[in-house]
């Protein structure tokens, strides 16, 4: 499809809601989140797309027990169309799969650039909200999809490396690229009000020394039916949706619902990877 017919086809289509799931270490259920609350939009009507935006070690597959037989990497090379490497799960969350193990995805060249922006102009059918899994940390490629969605939700853990790479996350983000509002989850937590503790700790940090907004958007409690549906291969808020963890995920996607979807131009799925694609990531530097 010619790029003119593709931006026009583009601007026709309503906003989508693009949320990045990021974290600052790995160890904090990023992946998990991730998925269930992509299940729980998906049981609440919405249609919903996740991407595997862990480039070198995709597992959105593995954790929703997916069989993909093509994954990003065709797409870029021209190979498969997207619609044809996209795989659906029993709730009808479509899934992007990444290419675990190709860490060459994470820096495109500008043919591929262009056609991974055509690809998702081109997507068949109504998208509502589109949910990126990054990878854990501070690569160039995480603060590319943070710094390029509308909504970034960081998920915590009551430990000091959790609360000192979140920061560092935040930090980044906010100085080197401009992203000023954040959603905090707080994951496996052992009491009421532990998450809410925890946020706390976090915020007055950034208080004093960021220039940024943390809004505290719920806790998950460590609960043993999630490590049973992680052995399964499925989503807690699937099969066990009366559980703790499923609860509070549920909770967390009618949260989502409320964000504010983006106005014009910009909230179109083309112009979304544009900005993450085209948009010159700073080089990273040790900020005092």
């Amino acid at each position: 499809m010619p790029q003119p017919e593709l931006r026009a086809r583009a601007l026709l289509q309503p906003p989508v809601q693009v949320i990045a799931v990021t974290g600052g270490k790995g160890g904090t259920g990023k992946t998990s989140v991730a998925v269930n609350l992509a299940t729980g939009l998906a049981q609440a009507g919405r249609s919903t797309l996740l991407l595997d935006g862990d480039l070198g070690l995709a597992n959105v597959d593995v954790l929703l027990g997916l069989t993909p037989r093509c994954t990003l990497e065709h797409v870029m090379r021209g190979e498969r169309r997207l619609e044809e490497v996209i795989v659906q799960t029993a709730t009808g969350v479509r899934v992007v799969p990444g290419a675990s193990g190709v860490t060459r995805l994470a820096t495109l060249g500008t043919t591929e650039q262009a056609g991974l922006i055509q690809a998702f102009a081109a997507l068949p059918g109504p998208l509502d909200v589109l949910i990126i899994d990054t990878a854990a940390g501070i690569s160039e490629t995480v603060l590319r999809f943070c710094q390029s969605a509308q909504q970034v939700l960081v998920v915590l853990r009551d430990e000091p490396a959790s609360l000192t790479d979140t920061y560092a996350l935040i930090k980044v983000l906010s100085r080197l690229h401009g992203v000023r509002q954040f959603r905090v989850l707080t994951n496996m937590t052992r009491g009421a009000g532990q998450g809410e503790g925890v946020f706390r700790r976090l915020q007055r940090v950034t208080d004093r020394y960021l220039d940024v907004a943390l809004d505290f958007v719920g806790e998950v409690p460590e609960d043993g039916a999630l490590q049973k549906a992680i052995q399964a291969q499925r989503a807690v808020v699937e099969i066990f949706p009366d559980s703790p963890a499923a609860r509070a995920f549920r909770r967390l996607a009618q949260t989502a619902t409320r964000w504010p979807y983006p106005a014009g131009p910009s909230g179109r799925l083309e112009f979304f990877f544009e900005r993450l694609l085209q948009r010159p990531a700073p080089l990273l530097k040790v900020l005092k």
